[in-house]
C-alpha cells in the first residue's frame, strides 16, 4: 500500500567531522531508524566517546521512538560509526549496501583485517538495489549510488531521500571519487539517477562544509535546486565534463583526517579489533615511505 504520510526527521550535526546523522521515525507507529551515527573520536589520544550517539537515543526516548534500524549509507572515511553501540542498546539491526563486500575485499589486505566475517557478516542486512525495509508503516527503498565508494546507497522514503555522500548541498557540489573502488563516471550516473526523481523531492545530505558566502551549515536540498544550481552536476553538465573536473580536483585533495581509523572500524560495522593480551585494542597505520630509505630496515 502507498504511504499516507511522511517520516518525522531530526538532524544531528557533528561539526568536528562535518557529518549529519538522522533520526527518522514513523509518526503513526513511533518506530524509527538512525542513519549514519557518529562515534566521537579523538585521533590524538585514541579516545572514543558516545556523546553524539547518546544525544540521538535521548531524543528518541523523549519522543517515545523505538529504534529498529541503524543504516549506513556507505563505509565512511571521515568519521567512525556508533552503529554497534546503538545496536547494543536498542536491538536495532545494522544495514548497508551489498557493495560493502567489495570494500572489504579492497581493504582486508591493507589493514590485515583477518577477523572480518564472511560475506559482510559483520552487518545484519546487506541491501540490494531496489530492496525495501520497514520503519513502522513507512516503506524505505534502497537506491544503489556507487561512485564515491562501491557500497554507497541512498534511502528513499516517499518524497525524502537520504543521499549519503553522493551529493553535497546544491551550492557546494559533489563527493570525491579517488578512494579505492571509486569512479567518477559511475558517480555521475548515480547522481543523475537521483536527479531524475520528481523536482520537489527533498534530499538530505550526510555532510556540509558551508559553501563560500553561506554563513551557516545546511543539509537539506531538493532535486530542483540541485539541477538548477549544483556547480558540478547542474543540468547541462555532460558526463565527460564531470569526469574531467572530478579527476583533476580529486588529484589535489588531501586524505581525510580520520581516514585510517574510520575505514578499518567502519568496514567491520563499527566493531573494533579484539583486545591484545594487555587488554588494549589497537588500530593499524600502514606505512608508505615516499623513498625507500625513509623507513630503515
Amino acid at each position: 500500500m502507498p504511504q499516507q504520510h511522511g517520516p518525522a526527521i531530526r538532524a544531528f550535526f557533528d561539526e568536528p567531522t562535518n557529518t549529519v546523522s538522522y533520526l527518522v521515525s514513523d509518526p503513526a507507529t513511533q518506530r524509527g531508524a538512525v542513519i549514519d551515527p557518529v562515534l566521537d573520536w579523538d585521533n590524538r589520544s585514541g579516545e572514543a566517546d558516545t556523546r553524539s550517539a547518546q544525544a540521538m537515543l535521548d531524543a528518541a526516548a523523549a519522543d517515545g521512538i523505538a529504534i529498529d534500524w541503524v543504516i549506513e549509507t556507505h563505509v565512511h572515511a571521515d568519521h567512525l560509526t556508533a552503529a554497534p553501540w546503538i545496536k547494543a542498546r536498542t536491538g536495532a539491526r545494522i544495514g548497508i549496501g551489498a557493495g560493502v563486500t567489495k570494500v572489504q575485499t579492497i581493504f582486508r589486505p591493507v589493514f590485515g583485517l583477518d577477523d572480518l566475517l564472511p560475506e559482510g557478516g559483520d552487518f545484519d542486512a546487506l541491501f540490494q538495489d531496489g530492496d525495501t525495509f520497514a520503519i513502522g508503516s513507512l516503506v524505505a527503498e534502497v537506491m544503489h549510488t556507487p561512485g564515491h565508494t562501491p557500497a554507497c546507497m541512498a534511502v528513499r522514503i516517499g518524497q525524502d531521500v537520504f543521499v549519503g555522500d553522493t551529493l553535497f548541498m546544491h551550492d557546494y557540489g559533489t563527493a570525491r571519487c579517488d578512494f579505492p573502488g571509486g569512479d567518477a563516471r559511475t558517480l555521475f550516473r548515480s547522481i543523475r539517477r537521483l536527479l531524475d526523481l520528481p523536482p520537489e523531492t527533498r534530499l538530505w545530505m550526510c555532510h556540509d562544509y558551508k559553501a563560500p558566502g553561506r554563513d551557516r551549515f545546511a543539509w537539506q536540498s531538493t532535486v530542483a535546486e540541485q539541477r538548477a544550481h549544483n556547480p558540478h552536476v547542474k543540468d547541462g553538465t555532460t558526463e565527460d565534463e564531470f569526469v574531467a573536473f572530478r579527476t583533476t580536483r580529486d588529484a589535489k585533495l588531501a586524505a581525510p583526517a580520520l581516514l585510517l581509523p574510520s575505514i578499518q572500524v567502519n568496514v567491520r560495522a563499527g566493531r573494533f579489533p579484539a583486545a591484545e593480551a594487555n587488554g588494549v585494542r589497537y588500530l593499524r597505520i600502514p606505512v608508505t615511505p615516499k623513498r625507500p630509505e625513509a623507513v630503515p630496515p
